[in-house]
């Protein structure tokens, strides 16, 4: 499956309450009907005052010319769909997102563990947006992320999901992976991952602390940004 996220920034003079609200009650409306989207969700930060972002909204598509056609490229930010509700939903975005300041990321996500059965809806979530360490190809990074860190990480204490999201154009992508890792619990995931206000986490023993160990061996954590919210699911077909 293919995966749009917007990683969001409201603009200035608007609170996080207003942000949400209109997000919630004028976009969201508009968002889910996109052409395409077989999956919308979003996510709500838990520590709105301590979050890098005041949101994350995630499209899926079960076709890459789809999401891109809707969208834009990895390469075009500021996209501009000619007709439908994509167009509606970009002209939207000018009324309550700063823009310049909104990353995304474009990619193909694998699911390495589920618990859940899929069900994410109302579950916590740690999103680790992840640039590599200077000297590392991408390829490299990839290849000690999946076969080195992904072991340790799905086996971290109270996570009952875990997927990996790997961008569908390198080159022009923002960062090198997503790493997603879900919690039915927050102070499970707070033990773990650390809570919003503690990028450099501590954990002091089990699964948690080998992974914060192995981040070290291939992540630049300073320039990691990440997420911990909770997701609601917008819409899914069946």
């Amino acid at each position: 499956m293919y995966k749009h996220v917007a990683l969001l920034v409201r603009q200035d003079g608007l609170s996080h309450e207003e942000f949400v609200d209109y997000w919630q009650e004028n976009h969201t409306p508009i968002a889910r009907e996109i052409e395409g989207v077989v999956r919308y969700q979003q996510v709500l930060p838990t520590e709105p005052d301590h979050a890098e972002f005041d949101g994350l909204a995630e499209l899926y598509f079960e076709d890459l010319e789809a999401l891109h056609d809707a969208l834009g490229s990895e390469g075009s930010r500021d996209y501009d769909p000619e007709q439908g509700k994509a167009k509606e939903a970009r002209e939207d975005v000018d009324n309550f997102l700063a823009v310049e300041e909104r990353p995304r990321f474009i990619g193909e996500e694998t699911v390495q563990k589920d618990e859940v059965d899929g069900d994410t809806d109302g579950l916590y979530k740690h999103s680790a947006f992840l640039v590599r360490q200077e000297g590392m190809s991408h390829e490299e990074f990839v290849d000690y992320w999946q076969e080195n860190h992904t072991p340790i990480a799905r086996e971290i204490e109270g996570v009952v999901k875990y997927n990996t999201v790997i961008p569908t154009d390198p080159e022009n992508a923002e960062f090198d992976g997503v790493a997603e890792l879900y919690f039915e619990d927050l102070e499970k995931l707070y033990d773990a991952l650390g809570s919003e206000g503690s990028r450099d986490y501590d954990p002091e023993n089990g699964k948690a602390k080998e992974a914060r160990e192995d981040v070290d061996n291939f992540l630049a954590i300073d320039e990691r940004p990440r997420f911990i919210g909770r997701e609601r699911l917008v819409t899914a077909e069946e």
